[in-house]
């Protein structure tokens, strides 16, 4: 049986964690096996006591330290054991349901990386947290194209499903949100193709616990741009 591994990198979820896992617990993926890993980045809202109080139901991963989000999703890939890995937030801003979207894709053969854009699906005005949010992704994919000659729709995306092996034998040096930049940089030098299907998106904004903000958008361009030229 084919297994999907879901990587939920968590800090200071308390209000959504149990919600976004009851949706994941609920979708069907068929014969595909489910494989759950929670990486706890060192929350200290009452998170942390949720994830103790369920942790045999899952993979759950304490960090001692607050590190970031990429390091997180780095210590989850390690625990992986699926064909494929998807990254998920632990927020309610995606859709688990979309998930089997982009399973049904990359069981295509030959396909080894599949985005979830939003922007294939939702209107410009309704797909971000806010004006500064939409133009900054918007100019995020448009440089990713510019730089690696890819055809993408949504660089920026939390949905990035691929081959376990394929992620797993790439250097990823990411310690917080330059994770995107850095994979799909890092995938493209190696001339793969990224497949997008459209996904849904129910953004939050920063009085909701978005934590993504104007340096990380930096960072990211920084990224893209490091990577063009490095290895």
């Amino acid at each position: 049986m084919s297994k999907l591994s879901i990587i939920i990198p968590v800090y200071n979820e308390k209000e959504t964690i149990l919600k976004l896992l009851d949706k994941v617990d609920g979708v069907d993926f068929g014969n595909t096996e489910k494989e759950v890993i929670i990486i706890d980045d060192c929350s200290t809202d009452g998170t942390k006591a949720i994830l103790q109080s369920i942790q045999y139901k899952y993979k759950v991963i304490f960090h001692e330290k607050n590190f970031g989000k990429g390091l997180a999703i780095r210590t989850g890939l390690k625990r992986a054991s699926g064909d494929w890995v998807v990254i998920q937030d632990a927020d309610l801003e995606y859709d688990p349901e979309d998930l089997k979207l982009l399973l049904n894709k990359i069981q295509t053969i030959g396909v080894l990386a599949v985005y979830g854009s939003r922007r294939l699906r939702k209107k410009l005005n309704k797909q971000h947290s806010g004006f500064f949010f939409a133009v900054g992704g918007i100019f995020l994919t448009f440089l990713t194209n510019l730089l690696y000659q890819t055809k993408i729709t949504d660089e920026a995306t939390c949905y990035k499903m691929f081959r376990t092996d394929l992620l797993k034998s790439i250097n990823l040096q990411c310690q917080r949100f330059e994770f995107c930049p850095e994979v799909t940089a890092k995938i493209a030098k190696r001339k793969i193709k990224i497949y997008e299907v459209p996904v849904s998106y129910h953004p939050r904004h920063k009085s909701e616990g978005k934590k993504i903000n104007f340096q990380d958008g930096l960072e990211a361009i920084w990224t893209l741009v490091k990577y063009k030229f490095v290895s």
